[in-house]
C-alpha cells in the first residue's frame, strides 16, 4: 500500500515538472526582441507579419502610415479583435512614434455606442473612438507624433498600460479615454488641452502623479473619480468649473488647492474623499456649489483654508461642512526676496504657531533679508 501511495506522488509531481516546462517552452515561444517593420502603404501590414508569428511578437515598432485594416491587426495582437473578444496576442510594448495615422481600409473595431452598433473607421491624425480598448496585454506606448486628438473610449480598460507618452500637438481627449487604465501611474497632459471630459481618467487607481496645462478651463463630470493612487492635486490657475463628482472617490487625496477662478463646483465633486487633510482655496468670490459636495469627508480633521474676510460665506456654503475653517492672506508674498544669500529664520503655520520642520500645507517663512514668504508644502 505505501509503494502504490509513493508511485502515485511521485507520478504527480513528473506530470507537475512537465507542465512547467510545457510553460516554460510557450514563453520560450515568444518574440521578444523589438521587430521594426516599415510599411511603404497603409494597409499592408499583414503582408509584413505572418500568422504564425502575430500572436509571439511583444516588443513591435512601425513606421510609415497605417490605416483601419492595420489598426485591426495590432489590436488582435495586442489581445482583443475587432468585436471586443480577447485573443491570443501577447503584444505588450508597442511604438508608433513613426506612424501617420491615415484615412482608409476597414473598419477596426465595432462597439456598442449610444444604443446600437457603431464600425469605427480611422481619420487622419487622429486617435479614433475604442481605438485601444480592452488591449490589456498593452504595457507601453508611444503615439504617432502628428496625433491631434483622442477618441472617446480610446483606450478604454486597458489595464496592463503602465507608460504612455502623449504627443504635444493633442488638442482633444474624448469621454472615458482613460477609463480603468488601472497601471498608469503617471501622465502629463498637453498644452492644447482645454477641458477634461467626463469620466476620461475614472478609476485609474494607480494614477499618483497627474500634471495638468495651465490651458485647462473646465473638469467634466466624474472626471477623476476613484482615482484612489492620487494624494494631492493642484489645479492651474486657469481652472474655472469642476464637474459632478470630478474626484469622488479619491480616497487617497490628502490635499487640494482651488485657484481663484474657480466659479463652480459640481455636486458630490469631492465626496467620499476620506484622507483629505487640508484644502486651500483662493477664490474670494464663493463658487457655485452643488450638493453634499465634500460628503464622507473628514469633518473633524480636515482644515480648509480660505482668503481673509470670507469666513461668513464660506462658513454658511458646503466648505461649512468642515469643523475647521482658517482665514489666511491668500495673496501670496508680503515682499519678494531676488537674495541668493537669503537664509530662512524661522517657519510659522497659518495661524502663527511656530514649526520646527516644514509641515505639510501653508507655510510662512521668515528669511534673513527681512522677506516673508509662503510656501506650499505637499
Amino acid at each position: 500500500m505505501r509503494n502504490f501511495t509513493f508511485k502515485r506522488q511521485l507520478l504527480f509531481v513528473m506530470f507537475m515538472l512537465l507542465g512547467c516546462l510545457s510553460i516554460q517552452a510557450a514563453d520560450d515561444d515568444l518574440i521578444t526582441k523589438q521587430i521594426t517593420i516599415r510599411l511603404d502603404e497603409a494597409g499592408t501590414l499583414s503582408g509584413k507579419i505572418g500568422s504564425s508569428k502575430m500572436y509571439k511578437i511583444t516588443n513591435l515598432k512601425i513606421i510609415g502610415e497605417i490605416n483601419g485594416t492595420d489598426l485591426r491587426m495590432i489590436r488582435e495582437m495586442a489581445g482583443s479583435d475587432y468585436r471586443g473578444d480577447a485573443t491570443k496576442g501577447q503584444l505588450s510594448v508597442l511604438d508608433l512614434s513613426e506612424v501617420k495615422v491615415v484615412k482608409g481600409g476597414d473598419y477596426y473595431c465595432c462597439y456598442t455606442k449610444y444604443g446600437r452598433y457603431s464600425f469605427e473607421y480611422t481619420s487622419d491624425d487622429e486617435i479614433g473612438d475604442f481605438a485601444f480598448k480592452d488591449c490589456r496585454s498593452l504595457t507601453s506606448l508611444n503615439l504617432p507624433s502628428g496625433i491631434t486628438s483622442i477618441g472617446e473610449d480610446a483606450f478604454y480598460e486597458c489595464s496592463g498600460l503602465t507608460n504612455l507618452v502623449l504627443p504635444s500637438g493633442v488638442t482633444s481627449i474624448g469621454h472615458s479615454a482613460f477609463f480603468d487604465c488601472s497601471g498608469l501611474t503617471s501622465l502629463t497632459l498637453p498644452s492644447g488641452i482645454t477641458s477634461i471630459n467626463y469620466s476620461t481618467f475614472s478609476c485609474c487607481s494607480g494614477l499618483t502623479n497627474l500634471v495638468l496645462p495651465s490651458s485647462v478651463t473646465s473638469i467634466g463630470n466624474n472626471a477623476f473619480s476613484s482615482c484612489h493612487g492620487l494624494t494631492s492635486i493642484t489645479l492651474p490657475s486657469s481652472v474655472t468649473s469642476i464637474g459632478d463628482y470630478a474626484f469622488s472617490g479619491c480616497y487617497g487625496l490628502t490635499s487640494i488647492t482651488l485657484p481663484s477662478g474657480v466659479t463652480s463646483i459640481g455636486k458630490y465633486a469631492f465626496s467620499d474623499c476620506s484622507s483629505l487633510a487640508s484644502i486651500y482655496v483662493y477664490a474670494e468670490k464663493m463658487p457655485k456649489m452643488g450638493s453634499y459636495v465634500f460628503q464622507y469627508c473628514d469633518a473633524k480633521n480636515c482644515t480648509v483654508y480660505i482668503p481673509k474676510g470670507t469666513y461668513d460665506d464660506y462658513w454658511l456654503s458646503e466648505f461649512g461642512y468642515f469643523e475647521n475653517i482658517v482665514e489666511f492672506d491668500a495673496t501670496g508674498i508680503d515682499k519678494v526676496t531676488t537674495s541668493t544669500n537669503a537664509k530662512e529664520l524661522s517657519r510659522y503655520s497659518v495661524n502663527g504657531q511656530r514649526l520646527s520642520a516644514p509641515a505639510k500645507g501653508l507655510n510662512i517663512v521668515k528669511y534673513s533679508d527681512g522677506s516673508v514668504k509662503k510656501v506650499v508644502v505637499q
